[in-house]
Protein backbone atom coordinates (compact mmCIF):
# COMPACT_ATOMS: atom_id res chain seq x y z
CA UNK A 1 0.00 0.00 0.00
CA UNK A 2 1.25 3.14 -1.07
CA UNK A 3 2.23 5.89 2.14
CA UNK A 4 0.60 9.41 0.78
CA UNK A 5 2.68 12.54 1.33
CA UNK A 6 0.49 13.48 4.21
CA UNK A 7 0.88 9.66 6.32
CA UNK A 8 4.54 10.45 5.73
CA UNK A 9 4.52 13.68 7.68
CA UNK A 10 2.68 12.37 10.34
CA UNK A 11 4.64 9.47 10.86
CA UNK A 12 7.70 12.07 11.05
CA UNK A 13 6.27 13.98 13.73
CA UNK A 14 5.48 11.23 16.03
CA UNK A 15 8.81 9.88 15.52
CA UNK A 16 10.27 7.74 19.11
CA UNK A 17 12.56 9.97 20.89
CA UNK A 18 16.21 8.97 20.42
CA UNK A 19 18.08 8.23 23.55
CA UNK A 20 20.52 11.22 22.87
CA UNK A 21 17.57 13.48 23.26
CA UNK A 22 16.36 12.13 26.51
CA UNK A 23 20.05 12.26 27.86
CA UNK A 24 19.67 16.27 27.22
CA UNK A 25 16.57 16.19 29.70
CA UNK A 26 17.64 14.55 32.80
CA UNK A 27 18.11 16.16 35.47
CA UNK A 28 21.97 16.56 36.55
CA UNK A 29 21.16 17.42 40.69
CA UNK A 30 18.33 18.05 42.44
CA UNK A 31 17.25 21.94 42.18
CA UNK A 32 18.30 23.58 45.66
CA UNK A 33 18.00 26.85 46.90
CA UNK A 34 21.04 29.43 48.24
CA UNK A 35 21.30 27.86 51.56
CA UNK A 36 21.35 24.13 50.64
CA UNK A 37 23.26 24.56 47.89
CA UNK A 38 26.17 26.48 50.15
CA UNK A 39 26.09 24.00 52.81
CA UNK A 40 26.98 21.42 49.88
CA UNK A 41 29.73 23.10 48.84
CA UNK A 42 30.74 23.89 52.18
CA UNK A 43 30.57 20.01 52.93
CA UNK A 44 33.27 19.43 50.34
CA UNK A 45 35.64 21.86 51.89
CA UNK A 46 37.55 19.42 54.17
CA UNK A 47 39.19 22.12 56.03
CA UNK A 48 36.38 23.68 56.66
CA UNK A 49 34.60 20.70 58.18
CA UNK A 50 37.53 20.19 60.35
CA UNK A 51 37.69 23.90 61.62
CA UNK A 52 34.11 23.48 62.42
CA UNK A 53 33.67 20.27 63.95
CA UNK A 54 37.03 21.15 65.98
CA UNK A 55 35.13 24.57 67.45
CA UNK A 56 32.33 22.82 68.60
CA UNK A 57 34.44 19.94 70.52
CA UNK A 58 36.13 23.32 72.39
CA UNK A 59 32.58 24.86 72.73
CA UNK A 60 31.03 21.69 74.28
CA UNK A 61 34.08 21.18 76.37
CA UNK A 62 34.12 24.52 77.40
CA UNK A 63 30.66 24.27 78.61
CA UNK A 64 30.81 21.19 79.99
CA UNK A 65 33.90 19.96 81.92
CA UNK A 66 33.48 23.51 84.50
CA UNK A 67 30.45 21.59 85.47
CA UNK A 68 31.87 17.68 85.54
CA UNK A 69 35.29 18.73 87.05
CA UNK A 70 35.85 17.41 90.52
CA UNK A 71 38.00 20.94 91.04
CA UNK A 72 37.00 24.27 91.08
CA UNK A 73 38.73 26.83 89.05
CA UNK A 74 39.53 28.96 92.01
CA UNK A 75 40.22 26.14 94.66
CA UNK A 76 43.62 26.52 95.70
CA UNK A 77 45.92 23.29 97.01
CA UNK A 78 49.39 24.87 97.80
CA UNK A 79 50.54 21.13 98.39
CA UNK A 80 50.24 20.25 94.68
CA UNK A 81 51.66 23.06 93.13
CA UNK A 82 53.49 23.14 90.31
CA UNK A 83 52.84 19.68 89.07
CA UNK A 84 53.55 18.11 85.97
CA UNK A 85 50.00 16.59 84.05
CA UNK A 86 48.52 13.25 85.56
CA UNK A 87 45.92 11.22 85.36
CA UNK A 88 44.69 13.07 88.28
CA UNK A 89 45.00 16.88 87.35
CA UNK A 90 45.33 16.13 83.11
CA UNK A 91 46.96 19.76 82.37
CA UNK A 92 48.79 19.49 85.97
CA UNK A 93 48.38 22.54 88.33
CA UNK A 94 49.56 26.06 89.09
CA UNK A 95 51.63 27.89 91.82
CA UNK A 96 48.55 27.92 93.86
CA UNK A 97 47.88 24.37 93.51
CA UNK A 98 44.74 25.03 91.12
CA UNK A 99 43.55 22.49 88.84
CA UNK A 100 44.86 23.76 85.12
CA UNK A 101 42.07 21.34 82.95
CA UNK A 102 39.74 23.12 84.58
CA UNK A 103 41.03 26.46 84.38
CA UNK A 104 41.80 26.22 80.54
CA UNK A 105 38.22 25.12 79.93
CA UNK A 106 36.93 27.95 82.23
CA UNK A 107 38.69 30.15 80.78
CA UNK A 108 38.01 29.36 77.15
CA UNK A 109 34.63 29.66 78.18
CA UNK A 110 34.76 33.50 79.10
CA UNK A 111 37.23 33.85 75.78
CA UNK A 112 34.46 32.65 73.74
CA UNK A 113 32.03 34.78 76.00
CA UNK A 114 33.55 37.76 74.70
CA UNK A 115 34.13 36.90 70.85
CA UNK A 116 29.99 36.18 71.17
CA UNK A 117 28.82 39.33 72.39
CA UNK A 118 31.15 41.43 69.89
CA UNK A 119 30.01 39.24 66.86
CA UNK A 120 26.57 40.43 68.66
CA UNK A 121 27.81 43.96 68.80
CA UNK A 122 28.68 43.80 64.91
CA UNK A 123 25.03 42.33 64.20
CA UNK A 124 23.51 44.89 66.12
CA UNK A 125 24.95 47.93 65.55
CA UNK A 126 27.73 47.37 62.53
CA UNK A 127 24.62 45.84 60.48
CA UNK A 128 21.95 48.35 60.82
CA UNK A 129 23.70 51.30 60.85
CA UNK A 130 25.81 50.44 57.40
CA UNK A 131 22.00 49.75 56.28
CA UNK A 132 20.67 52.73 57.04
CA UNK A 133 23.83 54.59 55.79
CA UNK A 134 23.32 52.64 52.65
CA UNK A 135 19.85 53.07 52.09
CA UNK A 136 19.34 56.64 52.43
CA UNK A 137 22.21 58.12 51.14
CA UNK A 138 23.32 61.40 49.94
CA UNK A 139 23.57 63.64 53.33
CA UNK A 140 22.92 61.23 55.64
CA UNK A 141 25.15 58.79 54.25
CA UNK A 142 27.91 61.70 54.43
CA UNK A 143 27.34 62.62 58.44
CA UNK A 144 27.15 59.00 59.64
CA UNK A 145 30.65 57.85 56.97
CA UNK A 146 32.36 60.35 58.51
CA UNK A 147 31.01 60.08 61.88
CA UNK A 148 32.45 56.37 61.54
CA UNK A 149 35.75 57.90 60.85
CA UNK A 150 35.89 60.06 63.96
CA UNK A 151 35.45 56.87 66.06
CA UNK A 152 37.51 54.49 63.83
CA UNK A 153 40.43 57.28 64.27
CA UNK A 154 40.22 56.41 68.15
CA UNK A 155 42.49 53.49 69.07
CA UNK A 156 40.59 50.44 70.70
CA UNK A 157 43.36 50.14 73.20
CA UNK A 158 43.58 54.00 74.22
CA UNK A 159 39.96 53.51 74.91
CA UNK A 160 40.31 49.85 76.84
CA UNK A 161 42.98 51.73 79.11
CA UNK A 162 40.71 54.61 79.63
CA UNK A 163 38.11 52.83 80.45
CA UNK A 164 40.09 49.89 82.77
CA UNK A 165 41.13 53.10 84.53
CA UNK A 166 37.66 54.31 85.18
CA UNK A 167 35.42 51.58 85.94
CA UNK A 168 38.06 48.96 86.45
CA UNK A 169 39.64 45.64 84.44
CA UNK A 170 37.18 43.06 83.78
CA UNK A 171 35.16 41.48 81.16
CA UNK A 172 32.71 44.27 80.86
CA UNK A 173 35.33 46.80 80.34
CA UNK A 174 36.89 45.06 77.26
CA UNK A 175 33.16 44.90 75.91
CA UNK A 176 32.49 48.54 76.34
CA UNK A 177 35.28 48.76 74.81
CA UNK A 178 34.96 47.08 71.68
CA UNK A 179 31.17 48.30 71.54
CA UNK A 180 32.69 51.92 70.76
CA UNK A 181 34.51 50.92 67.82
CA UNK A 182 34.82 47.71 67.54
CA UNK A 183 31.76 47.42 65.00
CA UNK A 184 32.90 49.88 62.62
CA UNK A 185 34.39 46.81 59.86
CA UNK A 186 31.17 45.53 60.13
CA UNK A 187 29.16 48.50 59.18
CA UNK A 188 31.67 49.86 56.62
CA UNK A 189 31.56 46.36 54.71
CA UNK A 190 27.65 46.33 54.97
CA UNK A 191 26.92 49.61 53.42
CA UNK A 192 29.23 48.86 50.39
CA UNK A 193 27.43 45.49 50.02
CA UNK A 194 23.37 47.34 50.56
CA UNK A 195 24.71 50.41 47.79
CA UNK A 196 24.47 47.76 45.12
CA UNK A 197 21.71 45.96 46.43
CA UNK A 198 19.17 48.80 46.93
CA UNK A 199 19.56 49.25 42.91
CA UNK A 200 17.79 46.13 42.40
CA UNK A 201 14.55 45.41 41.07
CA UNK A 202 12.72 43.53 44.16
CA UNK A 203 14.07 46.74 46.30
CA UNK A 204 12.42 49.46 43.73
CA UNK A 205 9.23 46.27 44.01
CA UNK A 206 9.24 47.44 47.49
CA UNK A 207 9.15 51.27 47.52
CA UNK A 208 6.42 50.81 45.11
CA UNK A 209 4.14 48.67 46.83
CA UNK A 210 4.58 51.56 49.94
CA UNK A 211 7.18 49.30 52.21
CA UNK A 212 8.53 51.71 54.86
CA UNK A 213 12.67 52.53 54.60
CA UNK A 214 13.42 50.34 57.81
CA UNK A 215 11.01 47.34 56.55
CA UNK A 216 12.93 47.23 53.52
CA UNK A 217 16.52 47.20 55.24
CA UNK A 218 15.16 44.70 57.60
CA UNK A 219 13.10 42.47 54.99
CA UNK A 220 15.24 42.70 52.06
CA UNK A 221 18.81 44.25 51.79
CA UNK A 222 20.16 42.26 55.35
CA UNK A 223 18.97 39.28 54.13
CA UNK A 224 20.38 39.25 50.76
CA UNK A 225 23.61 40.75 52.84
CA UNK A 226 23.53 37.60 54.49
CA UNK A 227 26.41 35.94 53.35
CA UNK A 228 28.71 38.33 54.04
CA UNK A 229 27.35 39.15 57.14
CA UNK A 230 28.04 35.59 58.63
CA UNK A 231 31.83 35.46 56.71
CA UNK A 232 32.64 39.00 58.76
CA UNK A 233 31.61 37.12 62.01
CA UNK A 234 33.47 34.44 61.27
CA UNK A 235 36.07 36.76 61.65
CA UNK A 236 34.88 39.06 64.07
CA UNK A 237 35.13 36.19 66.73
CA UNK A 238 38.43 35.35 67.21
CA UNK A 239 39.94 38.91 66.35
CA UNK A 240 37.84 39.57 69.69
CA UNK A 241 39.01 36.72 71.19
CA UNK A 242 42.67 37.72 70.35
CA UNK A 243 42.51 41.13 71.41
CA UNK A 244 40.90 40.18 75.55
CA UNK A 245 43.91 37.79 75.56
CA UNK A 246 46.45 40.38 74.31
CA UNK A 247 45.15 42.56 77.33
CA UNK A 248 45.22 39.91 79.42
CA UNK A 249 48.37 39.35 78.88
CA UNK A 250 49.09 42.48 79.64
CA UNK A 251 47.26 42.67 82.70
CA UNK A 252 44.37 44.90 81.52
CA UNK A 253 41.76 42.03 80.61
CA UNK A 254 40.30 39.75 83.60
CA UNK A 255 41.94 39.28 86.79
CA UNK A 256 42.76 35.96 88.90
CA UNK A 257 41.19 34.25 90.16
CA UNK A 258 39.07 34.33 87.38
CA UNK A 259 40.47 32.99 84.33
CA UNK A 260 40.98 33.30 81.06
CA UNK A 261 43.25 32.20 78.21
CA UNK A 262 44.75 35.65 78.09
CA UNK A 263 45.86 35.84 81.78
CA UNK A 264 46.21 32.13 81.80
CA UNK A 265 48.89 32.51 78.83
CA UNK A 266 50.50 35.46 81.03
CA UNK A 267 51.12 33.39 84.38
CA UNK A 268 52.40 30.52 82.11
CA UNK A 269 55.24 32.60 80.10
CA UNK A 270 56.40 33.04 83.54
CA UNK A 271 57.14 29.48 84.24
CA UNK A 272 57.81 28.55 80.74
CA UNK A 273 61.26 26.94 81.81
CA UNK A 274 60.41 25.18 85.15
CA UNK A 275 56.98 24.14 84.44
CA UNK A 276 56.08 24.58 80.20
CA UNK A 277 53.17 22.73 80.91
CA UNK A 278 51.55 25.60 82.07
CA UNK A 279 52.06 27.43 79.16
CA UNK A 280 51.58 24.88 76.71
CA UNK A 281 48.11 23.19 77.37
CA UNK A 282 46.64 27.06 77.00
CA UNK A 283 49.00 27.54 73.88
CA UNK A 284 46.99 24.67 71.83
CA UNK A 285 43.59 25.69 73.11
CA UNK A 286 44.15 29.25 72.12
CA UNK A 287 45.61 28.29 68.73
CA UNK A 288 43.04 25.73 67.78
CA UNK A 289 40.03 28.43 68.42
CA UNK A 290 41.72 31.09 66.06
CA UNK A 291 42.94 28.01 63.68
CA UNK A 292 39.21 26.66 63.50
CA UNK A 293 37.62 30.21 63.31
CA UNK A 294 39.56 30.87 60.56
CA UNK A 295 39.37 27.35 58.54
CA UNK A 296 35.31 28.10 58.71
CA UNK A 297 35.81 31.78 57.84
CA UNK A 298 37.21 30.80 54.64
CA UNK A 299 35.14 27.74 53.74
CA UNK A 300 32.61 30.12 54.18
CA UNK A 301 32.93 32.20 52.08
CA UNK A 302 33.82 30.59 49.02
CA UNK A 303 30.70 28.59 50.30
CA UNK A 304 28.19 31.40 50.47
CA UNK A 305 29.72 33.43 47.43
CA UNK A 306 27.33 33.42 44.05
CA UNK A 307 30.16 33.23 41.95
CA UNK A 308 31.57 30.07 42.78
CA UNK A 309 28.10 28.16 42.34
CA UNK A 310 27.83 25.55 39.80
Amino acid sequence: MMQTPQDAANNYKFAPVSDKSLASEVIVRPSLNYWQDAWRRLKKNRLAMAGLIILVLLIILAIVVPFVSSYDYQTQNLKIKNIGPSSEHWFGTDDFGRDLWTRVWWGTRISLFIGIVAALIDLVIGVIYGGISAYYGGKVDEIMQRSIEIVYAIPFLLIAILLIMVIGSGISSIIIAYSITGWVPMARLVRGQMLTLKEQEFVLASRTLGASPMRIIMRSLIPNALGIIIVQITFVVPSAIFTEAFLSFIGLGVKPPLASLGNLLSDGANYIRLFPHRLIFPTIIFSLILLSFNLLGDGLRDALDPKMRK
